[in-house]
């Protein structure tokens, strides 16, 4: 169990950390290519629309169906996964649009004044921290169920934390002129997710049984698919043509499926 929980951490502070990815694009690159950045994000929502539909809720139904009863089970199901999606979208809620992770901003950032672009890349930084919470814990807990559908996962959610990093260090950067401090508090609104997973399973554990378990697994499948819905697909749309976005959805969903398809 213990390397189970080693690989899992592992696993979420690499999706986490790839905001750091998003800052060092932003400091090489003079244009921000959208074409890339809508095929990818299409990408992503496929992998995780998925991943969550065909793998995991199916998986959390079977469990919680074994823990209780097929009708008890089954409902439980359909309730986790909506809980799921209630959580990230009252998140979501309660974080100004101004300052809400799915405003991604380009390199290409226009100049505003340096004290309002450092508060919004504090903000935002703070916004995405906030946001990626529950994220690490969901990509956590795919990764103490199954590592081979964990990578896909954390995969897509590093490709979309990248654009989230450029949305916290291009004000900042432009503010201050230090790529230090541009890349400081991009790296540290990653690791909120590997924290919120060590946050959530502490919590958990004492009370984790096989109901817990699977009712998590359900909600880990409602937060991914209204991530791909809410988030990646309206910010695939907008830097691209919406052909563009999917194809990407499903160049995901095909991975996804093969992969799968490869560890049976």
């Amino acid at each position: 169990m213990s390397q189970h929980l080693f690989t899992a951490f592992i696993l979420t502070a690499l999706a986490g950390l790839s905001t750091g990815i998003g800052s060092l694009i932003a400091f090489v690159a003079k244009h921000t290519n959208k074409t890339f950045l809508a095929i990818s994000l299409g990408f992503s929502a496929g992998v995780m629309i998925y991943v969550s539909m065909i793998e995991i809720f199916p998986t959390a139904q079977t469990i919680l169906t074994k823990a209780l009863d097929k009708k008890s089970g089954s409902w439980l199901t359909v309730l986790a996964f909506f809980g799921g999606m209630l959580l990230i979208a009252i998140i979501d809620k309660l974080i100004p649009s101004e300052e809400n992770p799915h405003e991604i901003k380009t390199v290409e950032e226009e100049d505003q004044k340096p004290a309002k672009l450092m508060r919004m890349g504090l903000m935002t930084a703070i916004a995405i921290g906030i946001h990626n919470f529950p994220e690490g814990l969901a990509t956590f807990i795919s990764g103490l169920q199954d590592a081979s559908v964990a990578v896909p996962i954390v995969i897509a959610i590093a490709i979309h934390n990248i654009p989230e990093g450029i949305a916290v260090s291009v004000p900042i950067y432009q503010a201050t002129g230090s790529k230090k401090k541009a890349f400081t508090y991009s790296f540290l609104s990653g690791l909120a997710e590997p924290l919120g997973a060590i946050i959530g399973w502490f919590l958990l554990m004492p009370i984790m049984n096989n109901i817990v378990y699977g009712a998590i697994f359900s909600a880990v499948a409602g937060i991914m698919v209204f991530i791909s819905l809410d988030e990646l697909l309206p910010a695939a749309e907008e830097y691209g043509k919406h052909h563009l976005a999917i194809y990407g959805v499903i160049s995901g969903m095909l991975i996804m499926a093969v992969s799968l398809l490869l560890f049976i």
